[in-house]
């Protein structure tokens, strides 16, 4: 049986997948595309030689990248799902009853053509007519935006790196508080409390620099280096930990309980933007 390495960007370790079939292989404009089978996580998305999505523990990352700051509101109308061309955030969105738009915004049109062929379960969404598919980068679609209209905006990028870098800028994160509602949320993932604390630290203070409340939650993933992966969450001064809602919806690990429990303490906050963790 053949074998994958990947070598994720800025992590110290390797992960060696057994490849039963390699289903897709391709190049986009913007990254090289693969589509691979294992016998245990079922069928992997890899993108320039990095793990986006495994069949097997998908859930993990989209519902805790999306649930958290949609129970955190009340009515959550509008939201903007910026990346995740796979489609799973979509999907989870769309399980709240209130919401009435989705934009999709994603850079490269593979991504989504390779996830609706091979990753139907994950892409199931993307043809709902609450969604509107954008295909254009997500700092130009938000910087179109006026007024505060939007409800949450969920960044699903690849790593912190490369041509998503403009997701991660003053100028963008200024914008995204400019459209969002009062009670509006932004999120998104940075990175491994393990292996790039010191990227979460950054990402902290860029956001704390724009927003009135930033807060940090993780959760664990199996298939991305470090495993103990963080989400950063920016408001316009709504709490991120509270639930606004009844817990209503189907899924496999996010809950009401994990809510509550995914967020990083006080102390561990303070050591964390001081500086002061010893690893």
């Amino acid at each position: 049986m053949i074998k994958f390495t990947e070598k994720a960007p800025y992590s110290p370790v390797e992960y060696l997948y057994d490849v039963e079939e390699i289903l897709y292989k391709g190049k986009s404009k913007f990254q090289e595309i693969m589509v691979i089978t294992n016998p245990y996580f079922g069928r992997m998305l890899i993108l320039d030689d990095v793990v986006q999505i495994t069949e097997r523990d998908e859930f993990f990352y989209h519902e805790m990248l999306t649930h958290v700051v949609m129970y955190a509101q009340s009515n959550p109308k509008k939201v903007i799902v910026i990346g995740g061309g796979d489609g799973g955030v979509v999907r989870e969105v769309l399980k709240h009853k209130s919401v009435e738009k989705v934009y999709f915004v994603e850079i490269d049109e593979d991504v989504i053509n390779v996830s609706r062929k091979f990753f139907p379960t994950v892409s199931c969404g993307m043809d709902d007519p609450r969604v509107e598919i954008k295909i254009m980068d997500g700092a130009d679609f938000i910087k179109k935006i006026k007024t505060p209209e939007i409800d949450a905006i969920i960044i699903d990028s690849t790593d912190i790196i490369g041509f998503a870098r403009s997701l991660f800028t003053k100028e963008f994160f200024t914008s995204v508080k400019n459209c969002l509602t009062h009670e509006g949320m932004f999120v998104t993932h940075t990175e491994s409390m393990h292996f790039h604390k010191d990227m979460v630290i950054e990402l902290q203070e860029a956001l704390k620099e724009v927003f009135p409340l930033v807060d940090l939650y993780s959760a664990p993933i199996a298939t991305y280096p470090g495993n103990w992966w963080v989400f950063a969450v920016a408001t316009n001064g709504a709490s991120p930990r509270e639930i606004k809602r009844n817990f209503d919806i189907n899924t496999k690990y996010y809950s009401d309980e994990i809510h509550q429990q995914a967020f990083i303490t006080k102390g561990l906050y303070e050591k964390l933007m001081q500086r002061k963790l010893q690893w």
